[in-house]
């Protein structure tokens, strides 16, 4: 079968930097063509490429064979390539219907007025073809996360998209919602649209895979076909080296309590809450999405109001009813959300890195330049960021960088209980690896780790007990000695209601 499109010897250079360096990719139609590498490795600019974010400085795009310019993205969109992007851009003041509609409204008669019902039925055939019972006039913000990326994939079909970009597309979702997002891909499929497929779960590649490519330094490395690369192999050729030991191993050596959290509630959401972690300890909070994980850590630093219970710090009870005064008793928090929640996209990495400690970097109640260069560098030392310099902005970061520089932030802060939201959300396997270095050596040091994962592997190589989370409550605590994936998800999973 003739690809839909083609992308022949294509180069794009950023000041000082080859993105990408003669690139050579196609996309069939009715084909799920996985797009893989590490941060970095030029994934993202060949999306913006394709989508007409970015014109290449060199080499061709081919639609049915002939050469096209794609930008602006409204002439990609045209010329059938939709992108649904990992960070959503919904509307979420407007319905389902707008959001649909939004800049390609249909209307009628010469006045050109909006045509409320034709675009209400449009909505309701492609939101059928999806398998989706929603009302189209349902504000958006209501949704879950999985429900507005399912509105995002039927705004491309409305723009009669034959090519589908998803960037990671489950890396907020829970295992049920991944599963209803593969059976519409694989409706997508049957109707004959072509998907580009970008993610960091290899498990994922065995399910949904028709062809593989792996990309590293702006380069095409392979292109196979599913089941003829193993994982091992695809992690070698994406990293370009061997990643032995995923999990690097800690004697655990866990010394006097650093917190302990009493029947911890807030209405609605968490119901008495009870666990306790010591220094030189992991703990791993898992669960189902929902469960409650993120807001039991929320309320140890006062972002969940309403909160009751009782926080005790090294033995002492302490209220925890602002961030503030959770960074005075030493508790940092590293959200899951790096980009809403953790960083100031605009700011410089060493502004960001001192947001929480300003004091430290004053010299008679004036900021030092001096002093906030000096710990952004101890920092971007210690956790090892990758970074030409501290003054330029983070938002230039890879996605693995980011996330250590609002870990920087807190241990800058000089937390050393130090709670970490899915540390390893949309980052790839090589920072992964680095990430998991990281967490050991907090733990190594004498800190206290409460870990957050979705990932059952992550929590069984890094834990060193377990909390398991179901409905808001703790439904079972284990050593790591005595869990495995399926007594945490036998745990973590609804029990069923007794049939009467």
């Amino acid at each position: 079968m003739d690809p839909f499109f083609v992308v022949r010897g294509v180069t794009k250079r950023y000041p000082g930097v080859l993105a990408l360096d003669g690139v050579d990719f196609d996309l069939r139609a009715g084909e799920i063509h996985v797009l893989l590498g590490e941060n970095g490795a030029g994934k993202s600019t060949l999306v913006k490429i394709l989508s007409g974010v970015v014109r290449p400085d060199e080499g061709d795009v081919l639609i049915d064979g002939a050469s096209v310019r794609l930008d602006p993205p409204s002439v990609a969109r045209t010329l059938g390539i939709s992108t649904v992007y990992q960070e959503l851009a919904l509307a979420p003041d407007m319905t389902v219907m707008q959001n649909i509609f939004l800049g390609r409204e249909v209307t009628r008669g010469r006045a050109g007025l909006l045509d409320p019902a034709t675009m209400r039925r449009e909505t309701h055939r492609l939101l059928k073809l999806l398998d989706v019972d929603l009302d189209p006039d349902t504000p958006v913000r209501r949704l879950s996360l999985a429900t507005r990326q399912v509105i995002e994939i039927v705004r491309a079909l409305a723009w009669k998209s034959r090519a589908l970009i998803m960037d990671e597309p489950t890396s907020s979702l829970s295992e049920h919602e991944t599963e209803e997002l593969f059976a519409r891909i694989a409706r997508l499929k049957a109707e004959g649209v072509g998907i580009i497929y970008i993610s960091h779960r290899l498990e994922e590649m065995d399910r949904i895979a028709d062809r593989i490519t792996v990309m590293r330094d702006g380069r095409v490395v392979t292109t196979r076909a599913r089941g003829t690369v193993s994982r091992a192999e695809l992690v070698r050729l994406m990293v370009g080296r061997e990643l032995t030991e995923a999990f690097p191993k800690r004697v655990p050596n866990p010394g006097p309590e650093f917190l302990r959290v009493e029947h911890l509630t807030v209405p609605g959401r968490l119901v008495d809450v009870s666990f306790a972690v010591r220094a030189g300890e992991v703990l791993a909070v898992a669960g189902l999405v929902g469960a409650g994980r993120t807001e039991t850590l929320r309320a140890l630093v006062g972002l969940e109001p309403g909160a009751s219970g009782s926080v005790f710090v090294r033995g002492r009870p302490v209220r925890l009813t602002t961030p503030r005064e959770a960074i005075r008793q030493g508790i940092g928090l590293v959200p899951e959300d790096r980009h809403a929640q953790g960083l100031v996209l605009d700011m410089t990495v060493q502004q960001n890195i001192a947001l929480a400690s300003l004091p430290s970097c004053t010299n008679r109640g004036f900021l030092s330049f001096t002093r906030l260069a000096e710990l952004a560098r101890r920092y971007i030392a210690r956790l090892r960021i990758k970074v030409a310099s501290p003054a330029v902005r983070v938002a230039t970061l890879s996605g693995g960088n980011q996330q250590k520089v609002v870990l920087a932030r807190a241990l800058a802060a000089g937390s050393n209980i130090v709670l970490l939201d899915e540390p390893t959300r949309g980052i790839d396997v090589g920072a992964k690896v680095e990430i998991y270095d990281l967490v050991n050596e907090l733990a190594a040091e004498g800190n206290a780790v409460v870990l957050v994962s979705s990932e059952l592997p992550e929590i069984l190589g890094l834990a060193d007990r377990i909390v398991v989370m179901r409905e808001g409550r703790i439904s079972a605590t284990m050593n790591r000695s005595e869990a495995t994936q399926e007594t945490i998800l036998a745990a973590a999973l609804p029990v069923a209601e007794p049939v009467a």
